[in-house]
């Protein structure tokens, strides 16, 4: 039976078909049956639970009348909390976070980048996650945008530890962070054609250097069959 035939799976919306960028006969397993649901955007409704109500009654207090046009929703998802922020508002949430005294968050445990070609316009993601040691309480922050526009501020002026995080994010995803110091490629020669960590990066086939020793492409290495 078919994966599209089964009951109880939503037939639509559908992300992709198929593993490892195989889009003409399903996964590459030989079941040809892998069929990957896009689940719709969730936003969760108040109350959230926990100390996720104290988190967003503090930034909201003290983001005033502008809260709505920040916080574009808000997700409680798996005992996690998430923001998610307008892009161009991020470096003033993360300074309501880190500096209010009812949030605290003084620790960012780093920047990392998630791409989603299927999300039309929301493409590039760039999330934070940060930590109060006051309280002892986390939150994730997310901000999103498109491929055509990989901008997002640098929120290196609010935390310095950023600045090799955002670097790593640009150099495998591509996102540009604004205001940046010196965003410059960090692990990937600065030659480098594309970012690879992006879902429609080429898997294999490309010649790769390594200290003036060439290693061939995949298909041209000794076969041990």
């Amino acid at each position: 039976m078919s994966s599209d035939n089964l009951p109880g799976i939503p037939q639509e919306p559908v992300a992709r078909r198929g593993m490892f960028g195989a889009a003409d006969a399903g996964d590459t397993s030989g079941y040809n049956r892998l069929v990957v649901r896009r689940a719709p955007k969730l936003s969760s409704a108040r109350p959230y639970g926990g100390y996720f109500d104290e988190v967003a009654d503090a930034l909201e207090r003290v983001a005033g009348d502008s809260f709505d046009g920040m916080v574009e929703r808000v997700v409680v998802d798996r005992g996690e909390l998430t923001l998610h922020v307008a892009r161009e508002r991020l470096p003033e949430v993360m300074s309501h976070l880190r500096d209010d005294p009812a949030l605290r968050f003084e620790l960012s445990l780093g920047v990392s980048g998630v791409h989603y070609p299927e999300e039309a316009g929301a493409e590039l993601h760039a999330v934070y996650h940060l930590c109060s040691i006051t309280f002892n309480r986390r939150v994730r922050v997310e901000v999103s945008c498109p491929d055509a526009d990989p901008h997002i501020p640098s929120t290196v002026s609010v935390y310095p530890t950023h600045d090799w995080h955002e670097r790593e994010t640009y150099d495998f995803f591509g996102i540009v962070f604004d205001g940046h110091p010196a965003l410059t490629r960090i692990e990937m020669p600065d030659d480098w054609d594309g970012h690879p960590q992006r879902k429609d990066y080429p898997l294999g086939g490309i010649p790769v250097e390594y200290r003036g020793a060439t290693i061939p492409a995949p298909d041209q290495r000794r076969s041990y069959a």
